[in-house]
């Protein structure tokens, strides 16, 4: 396991891995899970040559608890003060589900310190209309109440790897489980949960890096995986690259399929950077 590093921002301690050397690419996984989150991704990004910095979203993991605001902004925030802090940017910001929507923030925001985005199963928009949205946080508030919300949110993690869970899937569990159970960790994801998304949707408009999509064809947080893709891809001028079989996590799920993808796409940034494009 690599060593921790951390960084003090306003508001709290954030933690972070630091690996391999080259482009530095930022991984963020989404709201409720750990850095580890990109176990498989990372140790093929620095086998390409490529810098792999994996952050824990503030809240959980190792970084701090008791943060003030855990909205996509201050994620997205955090993302360019880990970048900035580094000293090696423009960074590729990688974000899956929630860390998706704060991505673009954070490129619309900072547009010289972001050279590109790999959005996985992002959420970048609030989904269905208002009176949706109300009563969905009133279910959340009560399916995620303690004290059975993160027994409930564990299993519900399990059914976003419709097809393959990796070899390590049940020590992982075990990992994000005792984090879960940790004073104050529940509480910034229930507080994530119920953050809207209406912030990274204002700001689509505004991204000028490139973009790829990746979403698993049998990812369960969107009714038609492909067409929000698409829609995502649309508006940020982007391309989409679909995972057959794979729900919420496909570099997680099937890192044999995802990590070349993004590979191939962060190669791509490279060499428009080498040519001064």
């Amino acid at each position: 396991m690599a060593e921790s590093h951390y960084l003090d921002v306003p508001g709290g301690r954030l933690a972070y891995d630091d690996t391999g050397t080259g482009p530095l690419v930022i991984c963020v996984p989404g709201m409720g899970d750990l850095r580890g989150e990109y176990r498989q991704l990372a140790p093929q990004l620095v086998a390409a040559g490529y810098r792999a910095v994996t952050l824990d979203v503030r809240g959980h993991g190792e970084s701090s608890v008791g943060w003030p605001d855990y909205s996509v902004p201050a994620i997205g925030a955090d993302m360019l003060a880990l970048a900035r802090a580094l000293g090696a940017g423009p960074a590729v910001l990688v974000g899956t589900s929630m860390a998706g929507g704060a991505a673009v923030w954070a490129a619309a925001e900072a547009p010289d310190e972001v050279a590109g985005l790999v959005l996985i199963g992002p959420f970048v928009r609030d989904m269905g209309s208002r009176w949706q949205q109300r009563l969905i946080h009133l279910l959340f508030g009560v399916v995620f109440a303690r004290p059975w919300g993160p027994a409930v949110w564990l299993r519900y993690i399990a059914t976003l790897y419709p097809t393959a869970r990796p070899d390590d899937f049940a020590t992982y569990m075990r990992r994000l489980k005792t984090n879960l159970r940790a004073p104050g960790r529940f509480t910034a994801l229930r507080q994530m949960l119920f953050a809207s998304k209406a912030a990274s949707e204002a700001r689509l408009a505004q991204v000028k890096a490139p973009v790829l999509v990746i979403m698993g064809t049998r990812d369960r947080d969107f009714k038609d995986p492909a067409a929000e893709a698409r829609l995502v891809a649309e508006r940020l001028h982007g391309s989409v690259r679909m995972i057959e079989g794979a729900g919420h996590y496909p570099h997680a799920e099937m890192p044999a399929r995802t990590g070349p993808a993004i590979i191939g796409f962060l190669d791509a940034i490279r060499k428009d950077v080498a040519r001064g494009a």
